[in-house]
């Protein structure tokens, strides 16, 4: 009878073992791409248990899995005003995706696990007066109740209207500023008209701050600006972050003989890009990436939703997730999960969790 009592009691023990061990197996296997400090994939062995798959096996799994698309960035115009000399995202078609399309698009980025959704260019605003970026950023925001929607912008055709139509469904909005000189910002490119850019950049800065929308600065250093001292104007700005860039040679758009720009006269070391960087380290807000983290560290997506892989210093686009869907389309990203997470792309990008003095 006692034998009876320590068998069952034995069973029950071992399938508790075995759900605990279920458990926290999956429990690992799903913090695993967030530590890179630990191998992957991550295995749990207890005594007397065996794995059931062969660990060869496990890790081509692991392995042959496509990335999830947490951070995405949506080039839907390559349409600019202006003409920056180091542009990677060129002029070579005018096309847009029409409204409906681009949120069926979305709706399947979401679905597939997309976190945060960043509209760029060419020059978003540029696009039915910025209607058109407007009504993406309040459905991302409305309906498909992404935790972070942002924009980057040249800033030169924003209105405070369209802040007060939309400014509430913005979590960020990054302003490209490579020069507080307006000397070098027309040697750039980065002008039109008799428009000031940098007196500009502090009225975006305010109307941020006014509709309660996290103010960000990105910056390319190339040739014309990498002896600039900007300590004090970053810090006056007070961004939530100044991504700082280094010039980027992308063959057939700013390199090359089918480019429309030639960008080799911008380029830089990278013993000048880290003389840059030491002469800013003060800066809290600093985000630096270098060419290597840049090249293969962004999900970008075109103006047919197609993704981007950079990894031949070429953009060789997928098929459109419109098409053959987001899983399909992605493994020919040559998108890097783990360099996304180890240049820190993943941050508190929600400004409702930011807590900002607004």
């Amino acid at each position: 009878m006692q034998l009876a009592v320590l068998g069952r009691l034995l069973s029950v023990g071992r399938a508790v073992l075995a759900a605990l061990r279920g458990s926290l197996g999956a429990l690992c296997w799903s913090l695993a791409p967030l530590s890179l400090s630990l191998p992957l994939p991550l295995s749990l062995s207890l005594p007397g248990w065996r794995d059931s798959a062969p660990r060869p096996e496990r890790e081509r799994e692991w392995e042959d899995a496509p990335p999830t698309p947490t951070s995405v960035n949506y080039h839907f115009t390559r349409q600019c005003n202006y003409k920056c000399g180091f542009c990677f995202h060129t002029a070579k078609t005018s096309f847009v995706l029409p409204l409906e399309e681009a949120k069926r698009g979305l709706a399947m980025l979401k679905e597939a696990g997309m976190e945060k959704i960043n509209f760029s260019g060419g020059e978003p605003f540029l696009q039915d007066r910025g209607e058109f970026v407007g009504k993406l950023v309040q459905f991302c925001k409305q309906e498909l109740e992404l935790p972070s929607v942002s924009i980057v912008s040249n800033g030169s055709l924003i209105r405070k209207q369209w802040f007060e139509k939309y400014g509430e469904y913005l979590d960020i909005l990054a302003i490209s500023c490579d020069s507080f000189d307006e000397d070098v910002n027309i040697l750039i490119g980065r002008r039109q008209g008799k428009k000031n850019h940098v007196e500009n950049l502090h009225k975006l800065r305010q109307w941020c701050r006014e509709h309660a929308v996290a103010f960000k600065i990105n910056s390319v250093i190339n040739r014309f600006n990498v002896e600039e001292d900007m300590n004090e104007q970053i810090k006056a700005l007070n961004p939530v972050r100044w991504k700082v860039f280094q010039c980027l040679l992308i063959e057939g758009e700013n390199s090359g003989e089918d480019a429309l720009r030639e960008a080799e006269k911008f380029v830089i070391s990278d013993e000048d890009f880290d003389r840059f960087l030491d002469r800013h380290k003060n800066v809290s807000c600093l985000v630096p990436e270098s060419n290597q983290k840049m090249r293969d560290s962004y999900l970008i997506l075109d103006e047919y939703m197609r993704f981007l892989n950079c990894r031949n210093g070429r953009k060789e686009p997928s098929k459109s997730i419109l098409d053959v869907g987001v899983e399909a389309a992605i493994k020919f990203s040559g998108f890097d999960e783990k360099m996304f997470l180890r240049r820190g792309g993943k941050y508190v990008w929600s400004k409702a969790d930011m807590k900002l003095d607004w």
